[in-house]
């Protein structure tokens, strides 16, 4: 039955549409991720921006940091809310957002453990001439991106609130893409990762959401609505 809503259908579609992209079009250590990536290494194969201060320091460990922090404040509101009385009506979005974001970025970590996929920092091999890559490593645990999971995780925001504060909703997805894309970006431009690797770890985030909000639809639509909209003019996933 859920899946006669226009919402999951359609997204349905663009989940199945976009994997399919991922795969045929951009596949790992492809040519377009070696396109792409190809301006930021050296003649010699070494990755000039690996150390710098912008992309290893502010992206990498501030940008985390911060986003960390906001996801321990979920955390706490939602631990809050079993004993205080106000924050009681919001425990639903609370939890949801703390473990559903947690879900993304531990998924991708696991995935990442166990993958083959070397960094492209690691696979540059000099030669006499340049240097070459080499596709031959088999534990390189460098799959999918986990440095972007920590924002594309944001997203889970709009599958959250969609239904009744649209506002804040569409903010947690653009916010989510924006920071995933930026520093799923910022570490490819260090040689930590291939556009691929991040480009699926934001397809991994949005899956996972679709597939829980799909699941528990009927909870988000018996949430007490604060703009007191009659339930009647809610559709359940539109």
């Amino acid at each position: 039955m859920l899946m006669k809503s226009p919402f999951l259908l359609w997204n349905s579609c663009l989940l199945i549409l976009s994997g399919l992209v991922l795969i045929f079009v951009f596949p790992v250590a492809g040519q377009i991720d070696l396109s792409l990536i190809q301006p930021w290494v050296d003649s010699t194969g070494h990755f000039q921006l690996k150390g710098d201060w912008y992309l290893a320091i502010l992206s990498h460990t501030y940008v985390k940091k911060i986003l960390t922090m906001v996801y321990i404040i979920f955390f706490v509101l939602w631990c809050s809310s079993f004993k205080v009385e106000k924050l009681k009506a919001r425990r639903w979005q609370y939890g949801y957002m703390f473990w559903v974001s947690m879900l993304c970025t531990c998924t991708v970590g696991l995935l990442k453990a166990q993958s083959a996929h070397a960094c492209p920092w690691n696979m540059t091999q000099q030669t006499a001439t340049g240097f070459v890559w080499d596709f031959s490593a088999t534990v390189g645990h460098c799959f999918p991106g986990g440095h972007a999971s920590t924002g594309f995780a944001l997203v889970t925001g709009y599958f959250c609130y969609r239904l009744r504060e649209r506002n804040r909703a569409w903010f947690y997805l653009f916010a989510g893409l924006t920071l995933g894309f930026a520093m799923g970006w910022a570490q490819m431009m260090r040689g930590a990762h291939f556009l691929s690797h991040n480009l699926w770890t934001g397809w991994i985030c949005l899956t996972i959401n679709f597939v829980l909000y799909a699941v528990t639809a009927k909870y988000h639509v018996s949430l007490p609505d604060r703009n007191s909209v009659p339930q009647a003019q809610l559709d359940v996933v539109k």
